[in-house]
């Protein structure tokens, strides 16, 4: 909104929440099931009748589908809906990136009904349970064998029964776990090129049995030529989903065996980590998104010199938020520029694999990349989460 608001851009907001809406826009809204893609699709269709538009666009995973189907029905650039499908299934994800000959780990889906004992042996350990279309990490868990592996399996089959409450019972995905570096890869498809905006590294470790991130970093430390190979591999990536226009956020590891294509998402970076990327004259990456979307002159966009940060807080156990002490100490750690803690007092608390999000997100900024990641994890020393629980 803010982005929109320095370009000078009308918006019509698209919610399943209601009060949301009414404290942002007034006659500008729509509500709209995100879960019944035709119905929601004919409700933009007839407002735009009224009141033409130029672009749709998502600003979450749960937004992508409707705003392809939307765009799609409008005659307005967009991603094609099969590949947003099927960047929104992991599975059918898994399978066009082996159909493409990209590195990516071996899998199979488990039916709700199947047997843990028969899957367990079938597949290869470690392994990796997770949800076929969440995201953010929730429900994503490392199973080190076969004895472990039926306890895993319940648990992430919770946690999916737990976030479609309509009573289906999806399947689950069962993965290869694939060591090595992890990054990601922030960039934008414009009419099927991609355009690479930032690499982050990941200097966490992500070993399971969780898979919780926090720190990104950029620019990476990775060589020139291993970052090329990143950049390669993720038009590969895009190219077998189908995607065409738009922002997309990828994941990738590294090892001795080459590049891996973990997952591709047709959005932007989540939560409030966009606020890491500045470009050319502190452009934001919302601003180069609605610029792509409603045909804007793009400007230089080269993202700035400054090496720059974001963590993402963890949340460390359950119970209900007292407050988050230490905030002060925080902030004054040298190169840290910003603290938000998005969890209000009151609220429970739920860590991964249950959770859905993080207690806030803290931005560094410095001359290179070691010292963003040196404030970062100073500037989390101080902070001290007090629950009830």
């Amino acid at each position: 909104m803010e982005a929109a608001s320095r370009l000078g851009i009308e918006v019509v907001v698209g919610s399943e929440h209601r009060s949301a809406l009414a404290k942002l826009m007034e006659d500008r809204q729509l509500r709209l099931d995100f879960h019944d893609v035709e119905r929601s699709t004919q409700r933009i269709v007839a407002f735009a009748k009224g009141h033409p538009l130029n672009a749709v666009v998502a600003v979450d995973d749960t937004g992508t589908l409707l705003a392809a189907s939307a765009a799609e029905a409008l005659g307005l650039a967009h991603n094609p809906v099969d590949a947003v499908e099927a960047a929104r299934d992991k599975a059918r994800m898994r399978q066009r990136f082996q159909a493409a000959g990209l590195l990516t780990p071996g899998f199979r889906t488990v039916d709700p009904d199947e047997d843990p004992a028969s899957v367990a042996a079938l597949v290869h350990f470690p392994c990796v349970v997770k949800p076929l279309d969440l995201s953010g990490s929730q429900g994503v868990v490392k199973a080190d064998d076969a004895d472990g592996f039926p306890g895993v399996l319940q648990r992430v089959r919770a946690i999916v029964a737990a976030c479609h409450r309509d009573g289906v019972r999806p399947a689950v995905l069962v993965e290869d776990f694939i060591a090595g570096d992890e990054v990601a890869v922030e960039a934008l498809l414009r009419g099927g090129e991609l355009d690479v905006l930032a690499i982050f590294d990941k200097p966490d470790p992500l070993n399971g049995p969780f898979f919780e991130e926090t720190i990104y970093v950029t620019p990476s430390r990775l060589t020139t030529e291993r970052q090329a190979e990143i950049r390669e591999t993720t038009a590969r990536a895009a190219r077998a989903l189908g995607l065409t226009d738009g922002p997309i956020h990828a994941e990738l590891r590294i090892n001795d065996r080459g590049i891996w294509m973990l997952e591709l998402a047709a959005r932007s970076i989540g939560g409030l980590c966009s606020r890491t990327l500045r470009f050319g004259s502190g452009i934001s990456l919302e601003e180069l998104i609605l610029r792509h979307a409603a045909g804007l002159p793009m400007p230089a966009h080269d993202r700035e010199q400054r090496s720059a940060g974001v963590m993402m807080l963890p949340i460390p156990t359950d119970g209900r938020l007292k407050v988050v002490a230490g905030q002060e100490g925080a902030r004054k750690v040298p190169g840290v520029d910003g603290l938000v803690i998005t969890i209000p007092p009151g609220e429970q608390l739920v860590p991964l694999p249950e959770g859905d999000r993080y207690l806030g997100f803290m931005f560094a900024r410095a001359d290179s990349p070691a010292a963003v990641e040196a404030a970062l994890r100073q500037a989390h020393a101080e902070l001290r989460i007090v629950t009830d629980g």
